[in-house]
């Protein structure tokens, strides 16, 4: 099998990716599928993302009974290539001196809490003539491609060009660096340190621990270890899609829920990482194993319900227009789902839409907007017949003093370096604009330097107590009738856009399948076997 990688500015993969026949039972409707070309795939999961950035990294690894690991590296000390067979392997971090001081630059077009939002941003830079790249330092951020604006020269013509025009929020981050973390390990009496090495089992399993406090989780496939865009390493998981499954569905919908949840769920996970391979395209992977991606712990933690899900679902994937959808989720959605654009940047997915998450008819949207603030709270007020009715997260108020408010703001506006980040008091806060579906797409924070508007997302990055964007303030005062701080009362829990997770096992009780769940919460959706024809996603253009 090959991976993405390889391809990854192509509009779809045909001929990249090897095919297999199978049998895939058809979960809906009928007994079984005719015998359908389904493709399998390989993805590069980052499961340690910044090893070397603390000199106290370590990465252990050892082989499971009657097995063996073979490391494959080249030695930076004799250059020369080797292979060792051994049981167990530690990887350590020292620091190396460089023989001559080396200046790192990168020039920033943009500081993201989101894939979604930079992706849209580095659209719109490329609309320009500007070869850029995403990437994940810390929140996600554009840069002008390196390989392009190889040299401090082009990097500042095109900063002051563009600064002319007017954008004077890009900068230059510099580092000058006198030493570099290499890792190193140990293989009886010898030391080796080394940049990149390759490490598989002779059959299969691999057990791995990260850091000294770490837990000891179980691995199929191969692994690498290999340089990444910010001064550190990257500890890179190879897998076939369907054993990565494994490790994604339990842990992100639960080992014991309704079984067309758990098929529900295993279709949107394989189609969100199959959508999602190009988002380190610059670090030379696809997919990390956190919630910016998927949350993923290799064979650890599997269950039955979630590997029947698995195999039931094979290869199937959900399509819009050939193309596979951004199959996004999230726990809770407050009883109302979020179009694409409610919360990021970008174009609108015309399956990604406003739907009251429940079963009956408790709201027409068409009639009472959202985005009514009146609407808005006598919505939030509404508690029963709800598919997430009984949740914890469903409805929540939040309470937050003007003075933890703005530690939270000073923190998140240093962060993204904003021209007010030295305010010292927050005067004021309002909601100045929402969405059809109710989520704040602008809200106002009067403060003693000005006002900063926090966009979308940007809220809940900037603030403690939301748990989501949808919601309302209510001010409380002290006892001089002096205004003390904010009650955030709303609903659900992150982004809300497409499937509710807790939605869909209240469907699924309701003797609801995983397709008719999909249908719901994606409208206009195919569900099919993948295969060389899908488009998996569109390049940046």
């Amino acid at each position: 099998m090959m991976n993405l990688n390889s391809c990854l500015n192509c509009n779809s993969l045909p001929l990249l990716l090897s095919k297999f026949w199978l049998t895939l039972p058809l979960l809906f409707g009928m007994s079984f599928l005719p015998e359908i070309p389904v493709l399998a795939v390989d993805l590069k999961v980052g499961i340690v993302q910044r090893f070397g950035d603390d000199l106290e990294d370590e990465i252990t690894l050892k082989s499971s009974q009657g097995n063996s690991l073979i490391v494959k590296f080249t030695d930076n000390i004799t250059k020369k290539e080797k292979s060792l067979t051994m049981d167990e392997l530690k990887l350590t971090v020292v620091s190396k001196s460089l023989p001559h001081k080396l200046i790192e630059e990168r020039l920033i077009l943009g500081d993201y809490g989101t894939f979604e939002t930079a992706e849209d941003a580095a659209k719109n830079w490329q609309s320009l003539g500007i070869e850029v790249e995403i990437t994940q330092p810390g929140r996600w951020q554009v840069w002008a491609k390196r390989s392009t604006y190889s040299t401090p020269l082009l990097k500042r013509l095109l900063l002051n060009s563009l600064q002319e025009k007017g954008y004077q929020d890009i900068y230059i981050e510099t580092a000058i660096l006198l030493e570099k973390p290499e890792v190193s390990f140990k293989v009886g009496d010898k030391n080796y340190q080394v940049n990149y090495l390759e490490i598989k089992s002779s059959r299969g399993i691999v057990e791995l621990k990260d850091g000294v406090k770490g837990s000891w989780r179980k691995y199929d496939g191969v692994f690498t270890l290999q340089p990444n865009s910010y001064g550190d390493y990257t500890f890179v998981n190879k897998v076939d899609i369907e054993t990565y499954l494994r490790g994604v569905v339990p842990h992100e919908i639960g080992a014991n829920v309704p079984s067309a949840a758990a098929e529900a769920q295993t279709i949107i996970a394989r189609t969100y990482a199959l959508r999602n391979t190009r988002r380190f395209q610059a670090d030379n992977y696809e997919m990390c194993a956190t919630t910016h991606c998927q949350v993923y712990y290799g064979l650890t933690g599997t269950s039955t319900i979630s590997d029947q899900a698995i195999a039931k679902t094979k290869g199937l994937v959900l399509t819009y227009n050939n193309e596979l959808v951004d199959a996004l989720y999230s726990s809770t959605t407050g009883g109302v789902t979020s179009y694409f654009e409610d919360v990021w940047n970008g174009e609108s997915r015309p399956y990604l839409k406003s739907v009251i998450d429940s079963p009956q008819q408790l709201w027409n949207l068409g009639d009472k907007t959202l985005e009514s603030e009146a609407n808005f709270r006598n919505f939030i007020a509404l508690q029963k017949g709800f598919n997430e009715t009984g949740r914890s997260l469903f409805r929540w108020n939040k309470k937050s003093t003007l003075a933890d408010l703005t530690k939270d703001l000073q923190k998140y506006l240093t962060k993204i370096k904003h021209p007010l980040k030295n305010f010292t008091t927050i005067q004021d806060m309002k909601i100045a604009q929402r969405s059809p579906s109710g989520r704040i797409l602008k809200l106002n924070v009067n403060t003693d330097l000005g006002v900063v508007t926090l966009a979308k997302n940007e809220v809940r990055s900037a603030f403690t107590p939301p748990r989501s964007t949808l919601f309302y303030l209510e001010p409380f005062y002290d006892k001089n009738k002096k205004l003390a701080g904010y009650a955030f009362v709303g609903g659900g829990f992150g982004h809300g856009v497409g499937l509710s997770q807790f939605g869909s096992y209240n469907l699924a009780n309701l003797g609801w399948s995983a397709q008719k769940i999909l249908e719901f919460y994606y409208p206009g959706t195919k569900l099919e076997p993948l295969n060389e024809s899908i488009i998996f996603w569109q390049p940046l253009k």
